[in-house]
């Protein structure tokens, strides 16, 4: 049995009440880890330490923070396999995805942001010869941040890494879910010699940790990854206490399919759109509109192809779909699968848990499921699932589609397939989505914007965006 801790003021601690909570390895479903079940007086501690080390580091050169970031970018690294198997192992992922997606885009993120640092400008404005003003942006102090289950190093790394390198202290809330990877992090901290305070990781529950991140008054910024249901409860909490506010999170993204595209290409990229990770990804295109002339061509072949995925062990390197994340989440895709049949759908393939053998039979498996014959606006088409779920409909002109597309209350990201450019260029102006793919799908440039519209969202991430929430700009005007 593995003990994760807190890394709070340099230093890997017990919760300060010594309690602890269970973590469950999905595809074996069961306990593997204690996480430490933390407190508002846990989270007061890290605070506290980041307080005595913010004057420090937000002081400090662009060229030590750079230092500082690419020591833990070396860290990633040196113990790749060992944070792969982590993240494979908390989230029920094929251990082959979290070599290839999780654990590089952990290291990307570090490294871009800690260049980026070193190339972030301000602006001047002459005002025709009687003044001057320019713009210098400062940290804002001490930083919350909360990640989620479903990307846990790759997505609690995107936030922290600009938090830092803009110069901020940060008390980090990792899912309880889904903790190792993050407690491996602090040790890589720790080999680095990260100052001591300037990144605190406390483990623990929403409803305490998270709660208590949000309504403490030395955290300026809470940039929170996660439902749209916690997303409120946060904003319900800081908004009046003038913090600033970076929420992502949920979608039920389209998924258009027009009869011009590059079918085969589709087809591939529709696989994985729909079903990666588990469609434990935030942008899975869940509902899948396809023009009338080939969707019974489409149908077929996205059906037998789905059918021929593999289910299995996440060691496998011949699986495609592993463990959903706990076996209450197990329950509610599996509900919803049953709410589909009551709404009139008809399941196309999958539509059960599956039960492997031996070790793993005890594990969280859902087949790959596909339903079609639902209007758009049932709740399976307009609640998030986020599961290895997907419904299909047939559509006749743009005007259908985009009715159906824009008609829930989310709008984080939407994929497009077609050859005509002009249509591309049209639909992608008109649909409510952050983040538009025309003939392509999680193609992802760092440099770029990311975040929703309506309750998909608030602020965006990435690139300059990130830099600027986490620091305050100040004008400063010179007569002449």
């Amino acid at each position: 049995m593995e003990e994760i801790l807190n890394y709070i003021d340099g230093k890997l601690i017990k919760p300060l009440s010594s309690d602890f909570i269970d973590v469950y390895e999905p595809a074996r479903g069961r306990i593997y880890a204690k996480a430490p079940d933390s407190n508002e007086e846990d989270v007061q501690h890290a605070v506290e330490a980041a307080g005595r080390a913010q004057k420090h580091w937000m002081n400090s050169s662009i060229s030590y923070r750079y230092e500082m970031l690419m020591k833990v970018v070396a860290g990633i690294e040196k113990h790749f396999d060992a944070l792969a198997l982590a993240e494979s192992k908390d989230n029920g992922k094929p251990l082959w995805l979290a070599r290839k997606v999780d654990i590089p885009r952990a290291k990307s993120n570090f490294e871009f942001f800690a260049t980026g640092i070193k190339h972030f400008a301000t602006a001047a404005h002459e005002m025709n010869g009687a003044a001057i003003n320019y713009t210098i942006r400062h940290a804002l102090g001490t930083v919350g941040c909360i990640s989620p289950w479903n990307l846990p190093l790759y997505l609690f790394s995107w936030k922290i890494a600009p938090a830092l390198a803009a110069g901020n202290c940060v008390v980090a809330k990792p899912s309880e879910v889904t903790p190792m990877s993050a407690f491996l992090l602090s040790k890589i901290c720790m080999e680095a010699g990260f100052p001591p305070g300037v990144l605190n990781i406390v483990h623990g529950l929403g409803h305490k940790v998270g709660a208590a991140i949000t309504s403490h008054p030395d955290i300026k910024a809470i940039s929170f990854t996660g439902s749209t249901q916690t997303g409120a409860a946060i904003a319900k909490t800081a908004a009046p206490m003038f913090k600033k506010l970076s929420l992502e999170m949920g979608g039920k993204n389209p998924n258009i399919i027009y009869s011009d595209c590059d079918f085969d290409k589709m087809l591939s990229v529709t696989m994985r759109s729909s079903f990666a990770n588990q469609g434990q990804i935030c942008l899975c295109g869940s509902r899948i509109f396809i023009e009338a002339p080939i969707y019974e061509k489409f149908k077929d072949a996205f059906v037998e192809r789905t059918k021929k995925m593999k289910i299995g062990p996440p060691d496998d390197d011949a699986t495609k779909v592993g463990a959903v994340v706990s076996l209450e989440h197990m329950n509610k895709i599996l509900s919803y699968i049953e709410l589909a049949k009551e709404e009139g759908g008809t399941i196309l393939c999958g539509g059960h848990r599956v039960e492997l053998n031996g070790e793993f039979e005890n594990g969280y498996y859902v087949a790959p499921t596909i339903i079609e014959g639902l209007s758009h606006d049932c709740r399976i088409n307009q609640e998030e699932i986020f599961g290895p779920v997907v419904t299909i409909m047939p559509f006749e002109n743009e005007d259908e589609v985009l009715r159906y597309a824009n008609s829930t209350d989310y709008g984080l990201s939407a994929t497009l397939w077609t050859s005509n450019l002009q249509r591309s260029q049209r639909m992608a102006a008109k649909l409510d989505a952050g983040i538009v793919w025309i003939n392509t799908w999680l193609l992802r440039d760092l440099r770029t914007p990311f975040g929703g519209v309506k309750d998909s969202g608030v602020g965006r991430e990435g690139g300059w965006d990130a830099l600027h929430f986490f620091t305050e700009p100040k004008n400063i005007c010179i007569a002449y």
